[in-house]
């Protein structure tokens, strides 16, 4: 049987990049300026139907900017889910300020609400009232939105809405990235679509646009020489990397219907394996991307086999699987920074793993992936 590399998550490409990247080098726009960044920056509004959207060189940048753009300073808390990617945390102390870990709640994965009440709470009767929350959308699962935004709301602090795993997924048919006061995306290699590397910061005003493209790009004032009266960053998106975007864009649907199609696959794969359970939306108001599809491994219904027993395995057959994101409070960097919750977040790495999701993934891959499961667990099913 063929041993080539199974990724977790691979760069998949439409077709069309290498023509917008031309047309780049044709009009000698190799530079953060250009037709392709404006028509990837439109693609994106139309795409998600709400926000003005503004194309970074990165995920990360566009998190500063949308706690710049909320009004974060040094020594601000802002409150963030424990379970992410250290890029949704870091920002948080690139400005100075301060950040409070949150559980997550069984049913997403994603920020608790009893949690992130209880915090805002104690915060306040601290003498702290948070000054933004950073809600993340794990593995394209839509955090609980209604829940969210209502304590939000009653306590007035804005939510950083962090899709960068979440484009194409939606709730109640309105898309990710357009639920927070500002919103972001990542386009790096392993998302559901890619520039290489890039991201965005979606914002509800075209003044606040306007502010983002500013501070993306040094803060130069407009003079005719280089005037800087603020802080500023290089974070705009390259116009060589937004023709990458705008041929991604034309198959966003496709791959988002393929990732679809490898949870089904697992869905179906670990019917018959007990002790195995799929991260999969808790109802029909969720619509999720599930750009990686995850599992819960209780080793006391699978005779002592756990998510490491898993993941070595798929090792020896050449084929890639990850644990779940370590939760930020557990991280040595972070671990003394306050934290709320019931180490759901905690259980829940333990007993996670992130499967084989590519949308470019063969059907011999499929049969390579399912023949390690069914001999590990030695299941009868033919395959």
């Amino acid at each position: 049987m063929n041993k080539d590399k199974i990724w977790l998550s691979s760069p998949h490409m439409g077709g069309s990049e290498q023509e917008y990247i031309q047309e780049a080098f044709d009009t000698n726009y190799i530079a953060p300026v250009g037709a392709n960044i404006d028509a990837f920056e439109l693609d994106l509004e139309n795409y998600l139907g709400d926000g003005h959207v503004t194309a970074l060189n990165s995920g990360t940048a566009a998190i500063h900017l949308g706690l710049i753009l909320l009004g974060v300073k040094a020594g601000d808390e802002v409150l963030c889910q424990s379970m992410t990617f250290s890029a949704s945390a870091n920002p948080i102390l690139y400005q100075g300020a301060t950040p409070i870990f949150i559980d997550s709640e069984l049913d997403t994965w994603n920020l608790c609400p009893r949690a992130l009440e209880d915090a805002i709470v104690d915060r306040i009767s601290k003498g702290a009232t948070p000054k933004a929350i950073i809600a993340i959308e794990l593995y394209g699962v839509p955090y609980k939105i209604e829940e969210i935004r209502i304590i939000a709301d009653k306590y007035v602090i804005p939510i950083l809405e962090d899709s960068a795993e979440a484009l194409g997924s939606s709730y109640k048919g309105k898309r990710c990235g357009t639920f927070g006061e500002v919103s972001t995306l990542s386009f790096n290699g392993s998302k559901i679509i890619t520039t290489s590397g890039g991201g965005a910061i979606i914002t509800a005003t075209k003044t606040l646009k306007e502010r983002a493209v500013f501070l993306a790009t040094q803060a130069k004032e407009n003079a005719a020489h280089y005037q800087h009266s603020e802080l500023g960053y290089n974070y705009r998106m390259s116009n060589v990397l937004a023709g990458i975007g705008r041929g991604q864009m034309e198959v966003v649907d496709e791959r988002v219907g393929a990732r679809r199609k490898m949870h089904e696959f697992y869905v179906d794969l670990f019917k018959e394996i007990n002790g195995v359970s799929v991260y999969t939306v808790p109802n029909e108001d969720y619509y999720a991307n599930y750009w990686l599809t995850a599992i819960l491994i209780d080793s006391a219904q699978t005779a002592g086999i756990t998510n490491e027993t898993i993941r070595l395995k798929l090792l020896e057959e050449n084929i890639e699987s990850r644990p779940l994101w370590k939760p930020m409070h557990l991280q040595p960097i972070y671990r003394n920074y306050p934290y709320y919750g019931n180490n759901i977040a905690e259980t829940l790495f333990n007993k996670g793993l992130c499967l084989p999701s590519g949308s470019n993934l063969s059907n011999e891959d499929r049969v390579r992936i399912k023949f390690v499961f069914l001999n590990l667990f030695r299941v009868q099913k033919n395959i």
